[in-house]
Formats: C-alpha cells, structure tokens, sequence
C-alpha cells in the first residue's frame, strides 16, 4: 500500500486568517501580537490553536481559554468559525476524490488530527504520472480551499507517511519512502515519534533509546514486557509494520429534490403548498433510513419576465437545524418562516430543497422543566399495539402504588395497559393485579 500524508501545520488559525483578509478593509488589520483561537478567556472552551507567540508565552491546544488568559493576557483571542472550517476540509475532500476515491481524515476542528489528510495513492500511476506529479496535481487542486501548501510526504503506512510529511518542506517536493523501506527512512527519527504518551517517551530515554532504529533493534517481547500493548504498537512501528487499518471516510450524505412551478408562483401560499411536498418526500427518506438532516438549503428560482429591474435570477436560503431532524413539519414550517421575513422579489419558477449534514438519527436529553405534551399518550398506544400483537393477558405495566409501604410487594403493582379491558382482560382495580407478581410469573413476563 502507498500512503499520501498531507499536513498543513495550526490549518485552524490559517483558516481564520484567510476569513479575516477576505472580508477586505470593513475586518480591519489581522493582529500583529499574541494570538489564541478557540473563544474569549471567559468562555467555557479550549484552545483549537496559537501563533508562534502566543506558543512562546505557554499556551497550547487543549487547555483551557482561562489558562491560557492567565498566560499570555495581552493575547488577542478570536471566536471560532467550525462550520466554516469543516466547510473548507469538506471542499478540500470533494477535490480530493478526482484523483482517489480512499481519503481519510476529520473536518472537526476540535479533532487533534485536524489538518491531517491521507490519501490512498495506489494504482494512479497510469492516470496522474509518477507520485511526484500526483501531489502537484492535487496541491494545485487544493490552493483554491485550503491557504497555503501542505506537507506531503508518500510511504507504505500511515506513521511512516506521516513522518516524511512532517520533516517535508511546505511547499516543496514530497518527502517519498521507496516501497518497503520504510524501517531504514524511520531509523535515525527520533525515538518520542513513535508515541504520544509523555511518560513512554521519558522511559525511552532515560533507556538510552533516542532513535527509532534503537527501537526496532529490541525484540518484541522486551518491548511488550515493559510498556504492554503500547509496547507492541512501538516495535511494529518502529519495523515500518502497519498498526493502524486505513479507514476512509465516508463522504457527507446530501439529499435534494427540485420542483417546478408552472405557472410561476406569485403568492406564498404556493411556495407552502410544494415546500411541504419537498419536505414530506425528503424527510420519509429519511426516516426509512433511520437519519437526520442538520440544515437545509432552499434555492428559489424566479421568473424574470414579468420582474421588476434588478431582480435576481436565483435566491439561496440557508438555516441550519436547532438539532439533526426528520421531521417534515418542523422542516417546512422553519423556512417558510425565513420566506415570511423575505418574500421572494418576483414570481418563483422552480424550488429547490436540499438536506445537508446527513448522519444517523440519535436520541436526545429532554429539558426537565419544558412539559412533553402526550408522551405518557403515546407510550399507551405503543403498549395497545402490543398487547393486540401478543395477547391482553400477557403485556402489563408497573404502577406504583404506596412508595412509602413497609413491605415491598405493597409499593407497586401490575396494572392492565389501556385499553385492555375490551378484550377480556380483568378490570383495573382486581386484587389479582394489584398484588406483586411471584418470581415465577415475573420470570414468564
């Protein structure tokens, strides 16, 4: 296997800084002194990243913003922007897969490997030229999306291909490990690469193993008697030997759906009437796959011949979601809302809705003091349907009765589920139910 590594070192403070110098005069001068990326110092977060100074001062990723005030307090501290930057590696992946379909790498800018980007380089030879070709190729693809160039650096696994990047010079050529030699380009790199762990590394010299090769000259056994697993993971890294299975990533999942309008719309209440049909169709497919939508975009195409001068040809709504959704409803109601505030200017001849930040449906924490009208109404049901699917006798529901009684089998009872009594089963109020089940019964239940 032939790993691509590309590396842009502290890319969330490069990122800020290209936001900053394209919004021209009206964001003034980018800041000259200390600078510290992650929130103000009273804000309960950590730092994302710091310039040369501010590194100098202490301050470093992860800490909290109030450590690092207490730092460098003359430090200029800039808010993040994650959607921005999730956006940009997000376009940098899209460019990405026209010359490989494996990439690997996060868009979270809270992610330590923020920055990071593996590529599978294999078989593309034919297609793009030599590996050193492959990466002008994609560098000059990626100049567009992400300031300034990264570190390449091409090997047989992941931690090879890393080091090469890291020891290349940004913007020249990639640092290549020809194929199986990947334990000889690791052996003079220091020994504290081959591990994250602060006290593993001052093991390491205290034992007098500065370098890799050092490393790698112990059997595996030695190495796993003194550090365990870890110390397992150091020697086949150190032997140039895969840990870690290359995983690509999964593109993010968009959905759209697109309708014209014949005649054109010239009223809300039409523009209503298809965003409800775009919302139910995308949100059943949604709920058939068991995922939620996190924003939506909503492209309004409008009829210039009967517009007035100046009018766009084309208007993009954007919002996104208080939480990942498929509920049509709230989908519909939440843009119509946004086309209340702003009317289309002229007649709409086309609409367009497209679902984005695509991900598996998750369960949510519900506020303690905000009312959850009909939950308690619709567990019933759930419970009726069981009890009609598998027999009125056999689904029951736990009641409390006196949390305070002296003896447990008193403090709570069976209680028949609603609606039960038409089929047969015995009323609510029967001293048979009001009993606690014997271990028997609750065993057969």
């Amino acid at each position: 296997m032939r790993l691509l590594y590309l590396f842009w070192p502290h890319l969330p403070l490069r990122l800020a800084r290209a936001r900053h110098e394209s919004g021209g005069a009206i964001s003034g001068l980018w800041p000259t002194g200390p600078i510290v990326l992650g929130g103000q110092p009273w804000t309960d977060g950590t730092v994302l990243d710091a310039d040369p100074l501010a590194r100098a001062l202490g301050v470093r990723r992860g800490i909290p913003l109030g450590s690092a005030h207490r730092m460098a307090p003359e430090a200029v501290f800039l808010d993040p922007a994650p959607d921005d930057d999730r956006a940009a590696v997000e376009a940098a992946c899209e460019r990405l897969t026209a010359f490989s379909p494996g990439i690997a790498g996060p868009s979270d800018v809270a992610d330590p490997a923020f920055g990071r980007l593996i590529v599978h380089a294999d078989g593309l030879v034919r297609l793009w030229g030599v590996e050193e070709r492959l990466v002008v190729h994609m560098v000059e693809a990626l100049a567009p999306v992400l300031p300034g160039p990264p570190h390449a650096g091409i090997a047989g696994t992941g931690f090879a291909a890393g080091v090469a990047a890291a020891y290349a010079e940004p913007g020249g050529p990639p640092v290549l490990v020809p194929p199986g030699d990947d334990e000889r380009f690791l052996a003079p790199y220091p020994a504290k690469l081959l591990t994250k762990d602060p006290d593993i590394r001052a093991r390491l010299a205290r034992f007098g193993l500065h370098t890799i090769g050092s490393v790698a000259e112990l059997p595996r056994s030695a190495l796993v008697a003194r550090f365990g697993d870890e110390g397992a993971r150091l020697h086949a890294r150190s032997r140039g030997e895969e840990t870690e299975r290359f995983r690509p990533r999964r593109a993010a999942e968009r959905m759209a759906l697109g309708l014209p309008l014949e005649p054109p719309a010239d009223g809300l209440d039409a523009l209503r009437f298809v965003l409800r049909r775009l919302a139910a169709t995308l949100a059943d497919q949604l709920a058939a796959r068991g995922q939620a939508a996190g924003l939506a975009r909503l492209a309004i195409s409008h009829d210039l011949a009967f517009a007035r001068r100046g009018a766009p040809s084309e208007i993009r709504l954007e919002h996104r979601f208080p939480e990942p959704t498929a509920d049509a409803e709230a989908i519909e109601r939440l843009l119509f809302a946004r086309l209340e505030g702003s009317p289309p200017p002229a007649p709409v001849a086309r609409l367009e809705l497209e679902l984005g930040l695509v991900d598996a449906a998750r369960g949510q924490q519900l506020p303690l003091f905000t009312p959850q009208a009909a939950r308690g109404a619709r567990l019933e049901w759930q419970l009726a349907r069981l009890a009609i699917a598998f027999g009125a006798d056999r689904v029951r529901r736990v009641e409390l009765a006196d949390p305070e009684a002296p003896l447990a089998e008193e403090r709570w009872g069976w209680r028949p589920v609603a609606g039960a009594e038409v089929m047969g089963s015995p009323p609510a109020g029967s001293p048979s139910l009001a009993r606690a089940p014997s271990p028997a019964q609750r065993s057969a239940r």
